[in-house]
């Protein structure tokens, strides 16, 4: 909760006017606890979770010629019934497990300093945050995936998450409900370790959720964060792994492909789609079939 009685009392405390941002800042959360403002990321994470794989689900119902070309593996299709039923799981995991632990968890956000008062940040403390952010998420996400894939953890935990071969929006979070709460580790990590404030967490939790479930959708649209981010991903460095399975040693990292290229896990990966471009080359060759890069599939 804001510790000012009215908006002219703030104001003298930051030594300016509030922006029209600051100012509704205050209106919305004057009368807010922390913990209330902090519980924000439950309806937000649920919001996300459902709209963002339902998007996807929709665009692939409604132009399915458009969509064709950028499926990564087009020989699997997955049924509209069967999207249903992952998001019934994935919701009763989120709602049996993940709500608790973030209703309980208020106290080690309170405890690494994640404030709620003016100012807000600006722009660049958030742009600069928000990378160290996916910086430490994807670095400590390889470590634990990799470590998931050893045969015990896998045969016992990490197989529910592999269960699609060629993932969709909604089998994001697909998994075992031990996985979900190892996996929400680095996102709490960069956090923790770079505190900012609640408009920074909120929106650093948007988009960790948003840029999950685009590398799970199966489609490697022109829109995605890999088109305009460097060392990005995407759905069609993710689905690699899928396709592979449960013998898969290969792109471990979730955002960036930099700690698959220096560790050497992305040797299969990469050697696959040199056999894959060479083919798709002789077949431009010889009848013309293959107009672009985007012709590649795992089949």
């Amino acid at each position: 909760m804001l510790p000012y009685a009215s908006m002219q009392e703030a104001e003298i405390a930051i030594g300016r006017p509030l922006t029209s941002i600051e100012t509704l800042w205050f209106n919305y959360t004057a009368d807010k606890s922390d913990y209330i403002l902090y519980c924000h990321n439950i309806p937000l994470i649920f919001l996300l979770s459902t709209l963002v794989p339902l998007f996807y689900l929709l665009i692939e119902l409604m132009f399915p010629c458009y969509v064709a070309s950028y499926k990564v593996q087009p020989k699997i299709k997955v049924s509209l019934y069967d999207n249903f039923k992952c998001y019934l799981v994935v919701m009763r995991t989120f709602f049996l497990i993940v709500v608790p632990v973030l209703l309980v968890s208020y106290p080690s956000i309170k405890m690494i300093g994640i404030r709620t008062s003016l100012p807000l940040p600006s722009s660049m403390e958030i742009i600069s945050q928000l990378i160290i952010y996916f910086v430490i998420e994807d670095y400590t996400n390889y470590w634990i995936h990799r470590a998931f894939h050893f045969k015990w953890v896998y045969e016992n935990i990490h197989k529910v998450h592999h269960e699609f071969t060629a993932p969709m929006g909604f089998a994001t979070q697909h998994a075992h409900w031990v996985e979900i709460l190892v996996f929400g580790i680095p996102s709490f990590l960069g956090p923790a370790i770079v505190p900012g404030h609640m408009l920074t967490f909120l929106l650093w939790i948007a988009l960790r959720e948003i840029e999950s479930v685009e590398n799970h959708t199966g489609y490697d649209f022109p829109w995605t964060f890999k088109k305009y981010i460097p060392l990005s991903a995407g759905a069609e460095y993710h689905d690699y792994h899928h396709y592979v399975g449960g013998q898969s040693q290969s792109n471990f990292a979730p955002i960036f492909t930099y700690c698959d290229y220096i560790y050497g896990t992305d040797k299969g990966y990469r050697y696959r789609k040199r056999l894959l471009q060479k083919q798709l080359k002789d077949g431009s060759k010889s009848d013309g079939s293959y107009a672009s890069g985007q012709d590649i599939k795992w089949e």
